[in-house]
C-alpha cells in the first residue's frame, strides 16, 4: 500500500490529504509522519530534496511536491475527480498555484524566526513576502470561488493555505477578509476532511 511521508501541521501533507479523502481513496494509502530536520530520517533517501509530502509507491518508487501527487491521486481515483478535465482544469491548476504561493510566502516567514538568529533576521524580506500574501488575498476577497458540490484543488488548496494562516499567524488574516472567512466556513461544512487534518498540537 502506498505510503504518504507528511507531517500533521504540514499545509501540503494536509492538501494531499483532503484530495484522498474527497477521491474516496483513504483506504487505499497510509500516512506516516517524517521529520524533515532528522538527518536519519528515511526521507531524504526516498526524496533527496527531504521535503514532505513525499508519496512511496508500492515498488519503491516516490513521488513528491503536493501537486505531483495531487496529480497521482487524481489519476488512481479515475481522473477528472480533484482535478477537472477539459476547460476547467487550468483555472483549478491556477487558483492551486495562487494559493500554494501564498503558502510559500508564508512559510518562508516562518523559516526566517525559526531558522535564522534574530540579529539576523531581515524585516524587509518579511514584509516583502507578507505583501504577496496580502496581494493574493484581496484579489480572492474580490471575488471568491466557488466551492462546487464536489470540490477540485482550488478550494482544496486555497482552504488548506487560509488554515496555515490560522496556525501561524493567529488568524489576522480574518479581520481584513470577511469574505473569505465566510467562505472557509461553507468549505469547512461541506468537507468534513478540513476538520480532520486540522493540526491540533
Amino acid at each position: 500500500m502506498p505510503v504518504l511521508k507528511s507531517s500533521p501541521a504540514s499545509p501540503f501533507g494536509r492538501k494531499v490529504k483532503i484530495a484522498v479523502s474527497l477521491a474516496g481513496l483513504s483506504d487505499s494509502l497510509t500516512v506516516e509522519t517524517a521529520d524533515t530536520t532528522n538527518p536519519n530520517d528515511p526521507l531524504r533517501i526516498q526524496n533527496p530534496l527531504g521535503k514532505i509530502p513525499t508519496l512511496v509507491l508500492d515498488d519503491g518508487e516516490t513521488l513528491f511536491d503536493s501537486r505531483v501527487i495531487v496529480e497521482w491521486v487524481d489519476e488512481r481515483a479515475g481522473g477528472g475527480v480533484v482535478i477537472p478535465k477539459g476547460p476547467e482544469r487550468f483555472a483549478a491548476l491556477r487558483m492551486q498555484a495562487l494559493a500554494d504561493g501564498i503558502l510559500d510566502a508564508a512559510l518562508l516567514q516562518v523559516y526566517e524566526g525559526r531558522f535564522r538568529d534574530e540579529s539576523r533576521r531581515d524585516p524587509k524580506w518579511v514584509a516583502y513576502q507578507q505583501e504577496k500574501v496580502d496581494r493574493a488575498l484581496t484579489t480572492l476577497e474580490a471575488s471568491p470561488p466557488a466551492i462546487g458540490e464536489r470540490p477540485h484543488i482550488g478550494p482544496i488548496a486555497l482552504a488548506c493555505a487560509l488554515g496555515y494562516l490560522d496556525l501561524r499567524f493567529e488568524g489576522r488574516w480574518r479581520a481584513s477578509y470577511p469574505k473569505l472567512v465566510s467562505w472557509l466556513d461553507a468549505f469547512a461544512a461541506r468537507v468534513p476532511a478540513f476538520e480532520d487534518t486540522r493540526f491540533k498540537g
